[in-house]
């Protein structure tokens, strides 16, 4: 018999925004199986999710991939959903509120965030007094002038990469410190487990760096672009269609339900989403062909096939829940091909 560790790994309960948690089980003879993942239960009074007098929450798995960076190829990731003691979904549980759980929605999800250096509270490479240069060479930058991190941040892709996660690509962003990874799943909860195990594998790398990962939208107030993670989404009718009237039927819908999305994109968005900085204010709402200042970019790729293909909604902050966010949108855009 062989000892296998399983990490489970879930959201609290803490508002505006969630933290990853996680506890380990060693166990013998696992498959690597979903199937075979049990559930488990955790102290819910110590993650803002339950009384002390009434404590156990319980732990269901949802996803498992191999933990490519513990012991030994018997280690694995295990992604759960928080249920109450009953068995219903706890109120912190944003995967439950998805409603589409086929691959008929498909996600890409651009996942921007800082690098931190707490020894000043500042991002990575910022000075201790002042700031660098302003912005304009960091983006996609090479050389250490410009570029920090570097080694963290392809580890962790590599990491990623290793436990089967789908991630596309990874990119200095504008921010000095500041970096992005993408993901792209057939499927909306599928999506969200992905980038919440993508975010607990960086978190956890920055242990070992004695680096911090800042979600925060907007960690640097001032003339500096905020943090954001742009969704890129479609179903079948968007891919197949071929018609610019769909698309705009979408997008048109979109702008009747600002508010309902807007809470659900993220904390301290209103920094962020100011008209400035590649942003649409967080209280008006427009669209457009390579529009990166507008609420929902229509792709050139999408024109350039016929109208058939994906939208971006460049709203969503950094700190989002990502399973929120594909309920909302797979929410509105039901309502706008009905």
């Amino acid at each position: 018999m062989s000892k296998h560790k399983l990490e489970y790994i879930w959201l609290d309960g803490y508002k505006p925004t969630q933290s990853l948690r996680s506890k380990t089980l060693v166990i013998e003879n696992f498959s690597g199986k979903l199937e075979d993942a049990k559930m488990w239960s955790f102290d819910g009074s110590s993650t803002e999710q339950a009384a002390g007098n009434a404590s156990d929450c319980l732990l269901k798995p949802v996803a498992v991939y191999p933990d490519p960076d513990r012991f030994g190829g018997n280690g694995w990731l295990v992604m759960t959903e928080v249920l109450n003691a009953d068995g219903t979904p706890h109120e912190s549980n944003g995967r439950a509120t998805i409603s589409d759980r086929d691959d008929d929605f498909w996600f890409g999800l651009e996942q921007e965030y800082t690098l931190w250096d707490d020894d000043i509270d500042r991002p990575l490479g910022f000075p201790k007094n002042g700031f660098p240069g302003p912005q304009g060479p960091y983006y996609t930058s090479v050389g250490s002038r410009n570029t920090l991190g570097r080694d963290m941040v392809d580890e962790h892709l590599h990491l990623c990469l290793e436990a089967g996660l789908n991630v596309e690509g990874i990119n200095a962003e504008v921010m000095m410190g500041q970096w992005e990874f993408q993901i792209f799943t057939k499927g909306a909860a599928e999506c969200g487990d992905q980038i919440w195990l993508a975010r607990y594998l960086l978190e956890r790398l920055g242990e070992k760096y004695g680096i911090s990962v800042n979600w925060h939208c907007k960690p640097i107030k001032g003339d500096w672009n905020g943090s954001g993670m742009h969704a890129n989404f479609s179903n079948t009718a968007m891919r197949t269609s071929g018609d610019k009237e769909l698309f705009t039927k979408i997008c048109e819908e979109f702008s009747k339900n600002i508010q309902e999305h807007i809470e659900v994109y993220g904390a301290h968005n209103d920094q962020r989403l100011t008209g400035l900085h590649e942003t649409q204010s967080i209280d008006q709402f427009s669209y457009g062909p390579m529009d990166r200042g507008a609420s929902i970019r229509i792709p050139i790729a999408t024109i350039e096939d016929g109208w058939k293909g994906r939208l971006e909604d460049r709203r969503p902050a950094s700190n989002a829940d990502p399973y929120k966010v594909a309920a909302v949108i797979i929410k509105t855009t039901k309502k706008a091909l009905k």
